[in-house]
């Protein structure tokens, strides 16, 4: 039995994560919840699994969810509340599913306690990956992928050195708009971008998988976690997502993880490693899928993949700048105030003012994406 952590616990792998908890009900104890503002799914979540604690990021709300449940789970509000959570005594692992940067600070406080973390937020890694797997070594714990392109690597790779790899290859869907003319991109609605071919994810990771940005913070994410240099990490289009990505290593040998797409299963994979769990809800039929094609991603149509390469590069605060400044794109462009061709251009304009500070501490990665998000809204596009 784990003792498991879940934070964000109401949004799609939270949800997901969950299902995996109900499914191995005898390997996994949800001991804690956190969750965002929604009480009412929160709420349903506490009383089914009766966990020893749980998180709502509304003080009101949190007193609210007091008085509904009296003693038997303690409820905690707002950041520090993660932060308590994430420490909590009794618990092994720590998933992180929440959406940009709430889930650094919960992260670097479950590693000093000693306990697993598994990540499921790209903003971790991303802003301070130098410094969360730095911390994961010094503390002994293990720093496990959720997102099926780095469990993928993981599962390939088996405990294989850094340099018996040639090159991580990360697959991408190429988003709803592989096929679509550059020319057309000015005219692309929030709603066509929403629609996305293989995976259903929340509105922030839908965009960025359209614009490839979600490749471009997994190539660095994955820099970190597996201890490659970015040149060493590649992107490629694989349409169907039943290869989540893959190995080649310095033999020629290449090695890919293969699936049909369902979060379930890199989830369970983190909260049971090293051990497989059986479990019915994933289903791969290679004759029914048919055939598997590759084709290279279009860096002129999608400008994030060499946006992403040069931050992961340069390092420093850049990622993070990187990071904040798509943040601040993305919700611009939800909100009909940019256009689709935008918000690579408003991430490109960030990192080309943006004073890279090297090996930074915390704080310089905190400052550094309070100054892209000051610096990305204050673009000023030419026409929408």
């Amino acid at each position: 039995m784990r003792n498991v952590v879940l934070l964000g616990s109401t949004g799609s792998i939270g949800t997901s994560t969950i299902k995996v908890a109900e499914d191995l009900p005898d390997r996994i104890r949800l001991l804690g919840l956190g969750a965002g503002n929604n009480m009412e799914l929160l709420l349903e979540q506490t009383r089914k699994h009766r966990p020893e604690a749980i998180c709502i990021a509304d003080p009101a709300k949190a007193r609210e969810l007091r008085n509904v449940l009296g003693t038997g789970t303690e409820v905690f509000s707002g950041a520090e509340g993660l932060v308590k959570l994430a420490t909590l005594p009794a618990a092994d692992i720590v998933l992180i599913a929440i959406v940009g940067t709430g889930g650094l600070a919960p992260a670097l406080a479950a590693i000093r306690a000693g306990k697993d973390i598994a990540v499921a937020s790209k903003e971790i890694l991303v802003m301070a990956g130098e410094i969360v797997m730095r911390e994961a070594r010094e503390h002994g714990v293990k720093v496990l992928a959720v997102d099926s392109e780095h469990s993928a690597i993981f599962q390939c790779l088996d405990g294989k050195p850094p340099g018996s790899v040639r090159r991580l290859w990360l697959t991408a869907s190429g988003g709803p708009f592989r096929r679509t003319p550059k020319e057309e991109f000015p005219g692309i609605t929030v709603e066509r971008a929403l629609k996305h071919p293989s995976w259903v994810m929340g509105r922030k990771i839908t965009i960025d998988s359209a614009t490839l940005f979600n490749k471009g913070l997994e190539m660095i994410e994955a820099r970190w976690l597996f201890d490659i240099e970015m040149p060493r990490v590649s992107v490629v289009v694989h349409p169907q997502s039943v290869v989540h990505s893959m190995v080649e290593f310095v033999d020629g040998c290449m090695l890919a993880q293969l699936s049909t797409p369902d979060m379930c299963l890199p989830i369970q994979y983190a909260l049971t490693y090293p051990e497989r769990a059986c479990s019915d809800r994933v289903q791969t039929n290679l004759a029914t899928l048919g055939s598997l094609t590759f084709e290279e991603p279009d860096p002129d149509r999608f400008p994030a993949l060499n946006l992403a390469r040069r931050a992961g590069e340069v390092g420093g605060t850049l990622p993070a700048v990187f990071n904040a400044a798509n943040e601040v794109a993305v919700e611009a462009f939800l909100n009909r105030r940019i256009s689709f061709p935008q918000i690579s251009e408003m991430v490109s304009q960030a990192l080309s003012r943006h004073e890279v500070v090297s090996h930074p501490t915390l704080e310089q990665i905190l400052a550094a994406d309070t100054w892209a998000r000051q610096e990305a809204s204050s673009f000023h596009p030419t026409a929408v």
